[in-house]
């Protein structure tokens, strides 16, 4: 039997392909989507809705499921923490302390669910999660909290040395087998020295057998120049088209020349950039170079899951910075950011980034008929500067509605909350200060 969800007669359908409707975004007015099991059978107007599960979008606002190509998830643990810092003394102040506290699979597991049904709510359906990986166990309760949110994600693995066996297995027993689950290994942030350029080739030398990606954190502060990361990321035959930068705010001309010329893509975190205070990254040098970059959450230091206020971040940066009111990133430009432009990222545009035939039925429904949000004078642009996490009403991934008519399925959140409080209380009897 074929499960068959129709989502019918919405306003608008931003396809975000040009050859199934109008402009860049291939918008579709008083549009369907046909689902057939996990992927999009049909997009069009009036589409067979015969046997199918009916969703009526009328007046609604149908587009895909944001990509949030850089995040780490177990850091609701330490929202509000540091919120004077940089980020170095961010790290130390709120990172290197949970590391020393030996989480359980169990706590892990708490702090990690609680951010995955904050994604949902906001309508992301695919997220990068950039583990810390402190211990064993904290890593099978990440990836356990993962496999049961229903989300489509990629766990990063923070690679060190002598975890390579336990990357291995975790890659083998938990991510394999999962057709929504993909895997990348986390390199340690480059400098020059002789330790972290044996570690970058051994883990850059692991991702190429494994055939995943690297992902590191670059240039995110101006100190970090100093470290010289790219030229460290070239002599360790890590700089091509596998390797994913995230930040990348502290570039110059021929750092993006070079990083254009090999291929790497970038993640774009504007929320956790600015409480930072780590700089703005140099978006349209880095779009006019032809660089794949999509959007990221960013973990505690972006305090919030919500992607709507970063597009409006990445857009109000821009202009901010350059005076100019049509810099890049416009309105179509970070809405492509945020879900196609991610999926590039990752590779993965042929399954998920846009409401197309084929493609892996991840999308959601918004309803533009509230206070936040109307009256409706441009959807497209009000999609971007006004839309919130309240306005969206059903989210799908591979064709499973994970939220409906405004309530996450099957969620006690209650409960979800409670069991990450009381991860906090012990942290915080642990670290009293």
């Amino acid at each position: 039997m074929v499960n068959r969800i129709l989502i019918r007669n919405a306003d608008l359908v931003i396809t975000m392909e040009p050859r199934l409707g109008d402009g860049e975004l291939g918008l579709i007015s008083g549009g369907d989507v046909c689902v057939e099991d996990n992927r999009i059978a049909a997009v069009g107007k009036s589409l067979d809705g015969s046997g199918a599960l009916i969703v009526d979008a009328t007046g609604k606002i149908v587009l895909p499921g944001f990509v949030d190509v850089h995040n780490h998830l177990w850091q609701s643990l330490i929202r509000g923490c540091g919120t004077s810092l940089n980020v170095g003394d961010w790290l130390k102040a709120c990172v290197v302390p949970v590391s020393e506290l030996d989480v359980s699979a169990q706590e892990a597991y708490a702090v990690v669910r609680l951010s995955t049904l904050d994604l949902l709510s906001t309508g992301v359906t695919t997220v990068v999660d950039w583990s810390h990986a402190f211990n064993p166990d904290f890593v099978r309760g990440n990836v356990q909290a993962l496999l049961d949110s229903g989300l489509r994600f990629v766990f990063v693995y923070r690679g060190r040395i002598e975890d390579v066996a336990d990357m291995r297995a975790i890659k083998r027993d938990l991510i394999d087998a999962n057709p929504q689950a993909g895997f990348q290994i986390g390199g340690v942030n480059p400098a020059m020295t002789t330790l972290v350029l044996h570690t970058l080739r051994s883990m850059t030398a692991l991702a190429q057998e494994m055939n995943v990606k690297l992902h590191v954190h670059l240039l995110e502060a101006a100190r970090d120049r100093q470290n010289e990361p790219i030229r460290v990321l070239d002599l360790a035959g890590a700089l091509d088209s596998m390797l994913i930068g995230a930040h990348a705010v502290h570039v110059t001309d021929d750092d993006i020349a070079l990083l254009a010329q090999r291929g790497v893509r970038l993640t774009h975190s504007p929320l956790s950039n600015m409480r930072l205070a780590s700089g703005i990254m140099r978006l349209g040098a880095v779009e006019a170079q032809g660089i794949r970059v999509g959007l990221g959450l960013d973990g505690g230091t972006n305090d919030t899951s919500d992607m709507f206020n970063n597009m409006r971040a990445a857009v109000g940066l821009q202009r901010a910075v350059t005076q100019n009111p049509a810099a890049y990133p416009t309105v179509e430009g970070v809405l492509r950011l945020a879900t196609l432009g991610g999926a590039e990222v990752l590779d993965m545009a042929d399954q998920i980034g846009s409401l197309a035939p084929g493609k892996q039925a991840d999308m959601m429904v918004l309803n533009p008929h509230a206070l936040n949000f109307a009256p409706r004078f441009d959807d497209v642009s009000q999609v971007v500067f006004n839309a919130q996490p309240a306005n969206v009403e059903w989210v799908f991934v591979a064709g499973r509605g994970l939220k409906e008519r405004g309530q996450l399925v099957g969620t006690n959140i209650e409960a979800a909350i409670a069991d990450a409080n009381r991860v906090v209380q012990r942290m915080r009897t642990a670290h009293p200060h």
